[in-house]
């Protein structure tokens, strides 16, 4: 890629699907932001799955629709903690921007942007 596109700076692979364990090569990549959302189960942190734990970000997204899927989020905020074990992860909702510049924030720290 940086042969054909020798200005490029970044690269967003979206991995479709919901299966927590398959992801692609780590070894391929740089920088590893995960990304689930809470209606997706106030479970998935406690699965500890390898996304959730070896990311270099975790993004929890769409906080806003805990009450509507019985998502008690400070629970959830338990298990990404443990799950997480000090590695970085922001709540938010993207759809509003809020915690779009903490990811900001975190890629410039990163070295990029």
């Amino acid at each position: 890629m940086k042969k054909k596109f020798p200005d490029l700076e970044l690269i967003l692979i979206e991995s479709g699907g919901d299966n927590l364990a398959a992801t692609f090569s780590p070894e391929l990549v740089d920088l590893t932001i995960y990304m689930i959302d809470v209606a997706q189960g106030a479970d998935i942190p406690r699965k500890k799955a390898p996304a959730i734990k070896k990311s270099d970000l975790l993004v929890i997204n769409k906080v806003d629709l805990a009450p509507y899927v019985n998502v008690d989020l400070e629970q959830m905020k338990v298990d990404v903690n443990e799950a997480r074990n000090g590695l970085p992860y922001i709540f938010g909702e993207m759809r509003n921007n809020n915690g779009i510049e903490k990811i900001s924030d975190f890629l410039i720290s990163q070295g990029g942007l």
